[in-house]
Formats: C-alpha cells, structure tokens, sequence
C-alpha cells in the first residue's frame, strides 16, 4: 500500500507513464525485500519502540512550536539519526549482556 500511496509524488514530478510505472514497480520490489529484512531485525531491536516515540515526540514538538522556533531540514535529520544510532546501539549492548549478541 505504500508504493500505491507514492503515484501521486510521482505525478506530481512527472507525467511518463513508463516513469510513473516502473518506479512503482521498483518501490514495491525494494519494499518486500525490507519488509524481510525487517521482520528477521525487529526482535533484536528491542529498544526500537521507545527510540520511534522519541522520534514522534520530536515531530510532535516540532509542529507545535514551529510558529516560535524553525530547525531546519538537516536538523531535524540528524537528530532523527542520532536517536536510531543510539536506539541501536542500546539494543547491541543489551544483547550482548544477555548472553547473545546478534550483531
């Protein structure tokens, strides 16, 4: 459902059909391989959930005080990126106490 929720954007960029459907096409072939990819990664990421409400949390605040404060488009990525490193990373570290390490 969400490379079908992407032929807007890209009619939005183009009207090729040819474009149009074979960038759908690879989206939807690149998303199955992540799914899987995911779904094999999902249990070892433990700490995975409280790193995405953070993230929301961040969105959240980031709207309601847009009016008062702008951070900008390379901010906001890195903080996004800065959370999943370290989401990850507690997630690899409580892995490896445990006994296991799925790195």
């Amino acid at each position: 459902m969400f490379a079908l929720d992407s032929v807007p954007a890209v009619l939005a960029v183009t009207r090729n059909p040819f474009i149009v459907y074979s960038s759908n096409v690879m989206a939807m072939l690149g998303l199955r391989s992540l799914y899987f990819v995911l779904a094999d990664a999902l249990p070892r990421l433990r700490y995975l959930r409280p790193g995405l409400a953070l993230i929301l949390v961040f969105t959240g605040a980031k709207m309601l005080t847009a009016r008062w404060f702008h951070a900008g488009a390379g901010v906001s990525a890195l903080i996004i990126i800065v959370v999943l490193a370290m989401t990850i990373s507690a997630s690899a570290l409580a892995g490896r106490r445990g006994g296991v390490f799925y790195g």
